[in-house]
């Protein structure tokens, strides 16, 4: 079963690279203009998050793809790596996948010439493990004045 973590990185990392939320039997399509802000999701991608777990999300899907936001939630999903492009892609538990990643139609991708997709960073536990991991390094070298 996809987590419902997963599926909103899943979510977040297309959209960073310009893929839309289509809602079925309609023209419309939706993207955020920012994904993150800071060490977390922008107040624009948590308000399309939270309309698509309470409202709609039998409706809606991310253009490239047919399974809908609610399906990726059931227990027939999971989100897995592409082999391809190393971006979230959904995955059938059982039974047939799709063999396309989202990123089919998008002429330049992968490109890594330019900042990857990534979720929010805390820097500041960021900065705390890395000093914690240099400490334990520091501290684990012989002392040279034996």
């Amino acid at each position: 079963m996809a987590h419902e973590q997963a599926v909103r990185q899943y979510l977040a990392y297309w959209f960073q690279a310009g893929k839309r939320l289509r809602i079925k039997n309609k023209q419309d399509s939706y993207a955020p203009r920012s994904v993150i802000q800071g060490d977390r999701y922008s107040p624009e991608f948590e308000a399309c998050w939270e309309y698509l777990t309470s409202e709609k999300p039998g409706e809606c899907y991310l253009e490239g793809t047919d399974q809908t936001i609610q399906d990726l939630l059931s227990e027939q999903w999971d989100v897995v790596s592409c082999a391809r492009c190393d971006m979230p892609i959904p995955m059938r538990v059982v039974g047939r996948t799709p063999t396309e990643c989202p990123c089919f139609d998008l002429p330049t991708w992968p490109n890594t010439d330019i900042p990857q997709p990534r979720s929010p960073i805390n820097t500041i536990s960021q900065l705390s493990e890395l000093r914690n991991r240099l400490m334990t390094k520091t501290s684990d070298r012989p002392n040279s004045e034996e």
